[in-house]
C-alpha cells in the first residue's frame, strides 16, 4: 500500500493555501442553498400534518425533530476540511457494508423485507446510508487515475466491486428497488468518472440478454408489480390497488387542487401509504397541479446549485462527490414521482425530504452537507496522486 502524504505536503497544493478558520468557513456556507432545503422539508412538514388528519402526531412532530438534528449533520458536515473526507471515504463505505451484513443476522423484519437494525433511538436502514458512501468511495477511487487510465478495464475492476458488493446484499433483503437505484448511482459515477460509452452500451446489451434469466429469481410479488404496471387493471382490489387510487388522486386535484386537509382519495384511507412513498400524490390531489410544480421547481433549483457546486471544484474528488450526490438526489425524485404516475413499476423509494422517515431524512441532509463542504472548500487543490492507494 502506497504511503497517504500530509496534506501540507501535495504537489499541487501550496502551503500558501491555510485551513479557513470557522467562522471563514461560516460565511462560505451556501446559505441560499440550505434555505432551499428547509422550504422542501416545511412542505414536507405540512404534508405528514395533513396525512394526520390535521394533527402533528405522529408523523410530523417526530419529523422535524429529525430535520433538526440532521440540520446540525449538514451543517457540521459542511464545515470538515473536504480532505477529511477524502480520507474517510474508503471506511465510511467499509462501515456501510458492514451494516448491511449486519441486517442478514440482526436485522428487522418489516413488510415482507429484511432492510432495518432497531438502534432503539431509530431503526436504521443500511441501504440509505450506501447510496451516499458509494458515491464517496468512488469519488475517492476516481480521484486518482488519469482520463486514459479509467479507459483501461482493470482500472474498472475493483469501483465495480464498490458497486456489486452492495448491490447483492440489497436484493437479498431483498429490495429491488434500491438495488436498481444503486447500480444507477454506480453508472452515473462510472460515467462522470470519463468511461467510455461503448462499455456502457456493452453493460446494457448483456443486461437485456440476462432479462429472461433474472425474471426466474424474482420473488412472486417483485414479478406482480411489473406485471401490475404493464397492466394496472388486471387486479384492480389487489396489486393494481395502490397505482390506480395514486392515479385517481393524481386527477382529482385538477389545476389548483382542493386544498389543504381536503383530499378526499387520502383523507378516506384510499391512498395508501400517503405518509411514504405516496405523499406526493396527497400533495398534487390538495394543491393540484400548481402546487406540484412549485415543488418540482425548488427540487429544480436545488439540482442546479449541486451541478454548479461541482463544476465549480478545483478538485476532481470535490467534483465527482457533488454531481454524484446530485444524480443520487435526482433518481430519488425521479423515481418516487415517476412510481405514484404509473410512469415505471411501485418501488420502495422515498420522496426526499418530505416523506416520512428517519433514516432517509438524515442520510439525505448528510449527503446535502458533503454537498455545501465542496463549496466551501472549492477552491482547495489536491494532487490526483497524493491520495491514490490500494484499497
Amino acid at each position: 500500500m502506497s504511503r497517504i502524504v500530509p496534506y501540507h505536503t501535495y504537489g499541487d497544493l501550496a502551503t500558501d493555501q491555510p485551513r479557513m478558520t470557522l467562522s471563514e468557513k461560516l460565511w462560505q456556507v451556501n446559505w441560499l442553498m440550505i434555505l432551499l432545503v428547509a422550504a422542501i422539508c416545511s412542505i414536507g412538514f405540512a404534508m405528514l400534518y395533513s396525512a394526520a388528519n390535521g394533527s402533528f402526531d405522529p408523523w410530523a412532530s417526530r419529523q422535524m425533530i429529525r430535520f433538526g438534528v440532521g440540520f446540525v449533520i449538514l451543517l457540521a458536515v459542511a464545515l470538515v476540511d473536504i480532505r477529511i473526507w477524502l480520507r474517510l471515504a474508503y471506511p465510511i463505505y467499509g462501515l456501510s457494508l458492514i451494516l448491511l451484513v449486519a441486517v442478514e443476522v440482526m436485522g428487522e423484519i418489516g413488510m415482507g423485507a429484511q432492510r432495518w437494525i432497531d438502534l432503539g433511538v431509530i431503526q436504521l436502514q443500511p441501504s440509505e446510508l450506501m447510496k451516499v458512501a458509494m458515491v464517496l468511495a468512488l469519488a475517492r477511487y476516481f480521484h486518482g487515475p488519469t482520463l486514459e487510465e479509467v479507459g483501461r478495464i482493470s482500472r474498472l475492476l475493483m469501483p465495480l466491486v464498490l458497486v456489486l458488493a452492495p448491490v447483492g446484499l440489497v436484493l437479498k433483503q431483498p429490495d429491488l428497488g434500491t438495488a436498481m437505484m444503486l447500480m444507477m448511482i454506480g453508472g452515473a459515477m462510472f460515467f462522470l468518472a470519463g468511461v467510455r460509452l461503448w462499455k456502457f452500451a456493452v453493460v446494457i446489451v448483456l443486461g437485456l440478454t440476462a432479462i429472461p434469466v433474472g425474471w426466474e429469481f424474482l420473488h412472486d410479488y417483485q414479478r406482480q408489480r411489473i406485471l401490475t404496471f404493464l397492466n394496472p387493471e388486471r387486479d384492480p382490489l389487489g396489486a393494481g390497488y395502490h397505482i390506480l387510487q395514486s392515479k385517481i388522486a393524481l386527477g382529482s386535484g385538477g389545476m389548483f387542487g382542493k386544498g389543504f386537509l381536503a383530499g378526499t382519495q387520502a383523507h378516506l384511507n384510499f391512498l395508501p401509504e400517503r405518509q411514504t412513498d405516496f405523499i406526493f400524490t396527497m400533495l398534487a390531489e390538495e394543491f393540484g397541479l400548481v402546487g406540484s410544480l412549485v415543488l418540482i421547481g425548488l427540487y429544480a433549483l436545488v439540482f442546479a446549485y449541486g451541478i454548479v457546486i461541482g463544476l465549480r471544484s478545483r478538485n476532481h474528488f470535490g467534483r465527482l462527490l457533488a454531481l454524484g450526490l446530485t444524480v443520487n438526489l435526482f433518481l430519488y425524485v425521479f423515481i418516487n414521482m415517476a412510481m405514484v404516475m404509473g410512469l415505471i413499476p411501485v418501488v420502495g423509494v422515498p420522496l426526499p425530504l418530505i416523506s416520512y422517515g428517519g433514516t432517509a431524512m438524515l442520510t439525505v441532509l448528510f449527503g446535502f452537507g458533503l454537498i455545501i463542504s465542496v463549496y466551501v472548500h472549492r477552491d482547495v487543490k489536491i494532487s490526483r496522486r497524493a491520495f491514490e492507494t490500494e484499497l
